[in-house]
């Protein structure tokens, strides 16, 4: 039987996850990650064709799990009032679980190297993307909150201002509060009312 390889991508990716979260996207380079789990520079490089590759597998491996959840959130209520604070709570709820990938989420993808990306790589990350204004936008439906305005509305409520509520402690390397999940809910709803009624 094969014995498991001993620095494994995901074990890479992780330690890239604590150099990021601890020193912003410049402090992941291929030695860093290397010396993080005391592997040779080759180990890296044998999993990650370059740079540019790391980058994008630790940014889409982040994303891909928040939009996961995020979108099995806005799918789990048929209502879709309830489905879209519980979007919004998730936001809240996946930064605490995972405050170290929240922190990297923070920086966005053009921080993580976007444009040196292969294209397979950008076209992944557009795909995901697409989803989650897909999704979106069929909730924006339901409630006759349709159109440019319509879908700017449910993205500053479900999720720039839930990313507002977790941006100011992890920037300042503070723990979520107890009620940010419900500051979080409570903005969304208080914006979505106005479309709504």
């Amino acid at each position: 039987m094969a014995r498991p390889p001993r620095f494994d991508s995901d074990r890479l990716l992780d330690a890239a996850v604590l150099l990021a979260a601890g020193a912003g996207p410049a402090a992941v380079t291929m030695s860093a990650v290397a010396q993080a789990v005391g592997a040779p520079s080759g180990s890296v490089y044998h999993r990650f064709a370059g740079r540019p590759v790391l980058l994008a597998e630790l940014w889409l491996r982040t994303v891909e799990t928040f939009q996961a959840g995020y979108l099995a959130a806005l799918a789990a209520d048929p209502d879709p009032r309830r489905a879209a604070v519980a979007a919004a709570r998730h936001v809240v709820a996946w930064s605490r679980a995972h405050p170290n990938e929240a922190k990297l989420l923070l920086h966005g993808p053009e921080e993580f190297g976007r444009a040196d990306w292969p294209e397979g790589y950008r076209e992944r990350a557009d795909r995901g993307n697409l989803r989650v204004y897909t999704a979106l936008d069929g909730l924006g439906a339901q409630v006759g909150t349709e159109g440019a305005r319509g879908r700017d509305r449910l993205a500053l409520a479900l999720v720039d201002l839930p990313l507002a509520v977790v941006r100011r402690y992890l920037r300042a390397g503070n723990p979520l509060p107890a009620h940010a999940e419900e500051l979080a809910e409570e903005s969304a709803a208080a914006l979505l009312a106005a479309a709504w009624g």
